[in-house]
């Protein structure tokens, strides 16, 4: 999806800087980790790929890694990922660092092209020079591909307008330490807001699809693609610590998520199976623990909701019958049945496609990642009709203290 988000001002970091051991001076910085001081710029940039899950969006399903045509479905068209190997007809080999640079940074391409923001360059306007020469390093390494994407769709060809769309929505700069802050939490909001580009699937959008100022991680909706021309809707959850988001949540919990893909409060599915399996199983366990520590520290932000007593009533029978075994009467599930759905961000997210999609397709779990006897959750699709899959979303939705809001049939009727 277009990745589109509103930034800090650049503050002084030489003050932060000086307050910091230096441990802590290298993750405020938002470099690699200090252990990893001895590794190859190469060895570095892969490093720092992984961490902005560069490889999801530049290779297209069978295609040699980074050389692009991924197809993204945005409100104005199709448009397709580029080919970021060395190669020097279609790809980057031609770009020097300064191009790669002012790409990451600036969002402009190396013939001077701007570029559109479903390049997130909105989220890594925050990256330091150090880390984008370390990716350009790495990438300057890999295979060379000659491919050339597709055509973006014609409205998509209007590149113009996106000087107007940056003026109003795109402010460039490096992260800015906090110097109120601890240097673990420092690294997680340069890996969050940068790198990680967390915003651009987690915050939702206004019309011109820049990311809506002021709801910053309160939960978003995008689509993925499935197979051909067809897509699926899905709901990023709300990350703050809203009742519901992440407020049930601790760090531990949401460290072992994001570095395994579950926890007991969740299993990876859906957009997030990319994301777990191709970068943040990868990164160190003190960089993952920092963007925990980061996400839980986010102000709440609440999302208008709430499931009325008789249309969570109407779910209960179908509950009991299809889902209590694994997920218990309390919705507290279990160490090897199932994940909790009380307090689940899943659950209350403020747009309801993913909790419809888990329930009709099931969790369609990675090989990558297992939950431990619990990502065995058959699909309902063909058990339960619209009315009845709407019917136990509003019941688990309005239950134990949950706070979303009600599911229509024609709701599931979108989704199937």
């Amino acid at each position: 999806m277009e990745s589109l988000k509103s930034y800090r001002r650049l503050l002084c970091a030489l003050a932060v800087a000086g307050s910091l051991l230096p441990s802590e001076r290298a993750a405020a910085e938002g470099t690699v980790p200090p252990t990893a001081g001895t590794q190859s710029p190469v060895q570095r940039g892969q490093y720092l790929a992984d961490a902005a899950d560069c490889v999801s969006c530049h290779t297209r399903p069978g295609a040699q890694p980074f050389s692009g045509g991924v197809a993204f479905d945005t409100p104005f068209g199709r448009l397709y990922s580029s080919n970021i190997t060395p190669d020097n007809a279609t790809g980057i080999g031609a770009w020097s660092a300064a191009d790669f640079r002012r790409a990451m940074q600036s969002g402009v391409a190396a013939n001077g092209d701007h570029l559109f923001p479903a390049f997130p360059y909105p989220s890594f306007t925050k990256v330091s020079d150090a880390d984008a020469a370390a990716l350009y390093a790495f990438l300057r390494a890999v295979k060379p591909a000659a491919y050339n994407p597709p055509k973006n769709d014609v409205l998509l060809s209007q590149r113009w307008a996106l000087r107007i769309w940056n003026a109003m929505f795109f402010q460039e700069g490096r992260f800015s330490p906090d110097a109120a802050k601890s240097g673990e939490w420092n690294r997680g909001a340069y890996l969050v807001e940068g790198l990680g580009h967390c915003g651009a699937c987690h915050t939702p959008r206004n019309l011109f699809m820049a990311e809506s100022a002021g709801k910053e991680y309160a939960g978003g909706t995008l689509k993925e693609r499935v197979s051909g021309s067809e897509s699926r809707d899905w709901s990023a959850v709300n990350l703050t610590s809203s009742k519901g988001g992440l407020a049930a949540w601790s760090v531990e919990d949401l460290a072992k998520y994001l570095a395994t893909g579950f926890s007991r409060r969740a299993g990876t599915f859906g957009p997030m199976n990319d994301v777990i399996v191709n970068s943040l199983k990868k990164l160190s366990a003190d960089d993952v623990h920092a963007m925990a520590v980061y996400l839980k520290s986010l102000p709440a932000q609440d999302s208008p909701g709430g499931v009325t007593p008789e249309q969570a009533s109407a779910g209960a029978s179908i509950y009991k019958d299809r889902c209590e075994k694994c997920h218990a009467a309390s919705g507290r599930g279990g160490l090897f049945s199932g994940p909790a759905l009380a307090g689940s961000a899943v659950v209350q997210a403020p747009d309801p496609a993913s909790l419809i999609n888990v329930i009709v397709y099931g969790p369609e779990t990675p090989k990558e990642v297992s939950f431990g006897g619990w990502d065995t959750m058959k699909p309902y699709g063909t058990v339960l009709d619209d009315s009845q899959v709407a019917a136990v979303s509003n019941y688990v939705r309005g239950s134990w203290g949950n706070v979303g809001g009600p599911v229509s049939a024609d709701q599931v009727r979108r989704q199937r």
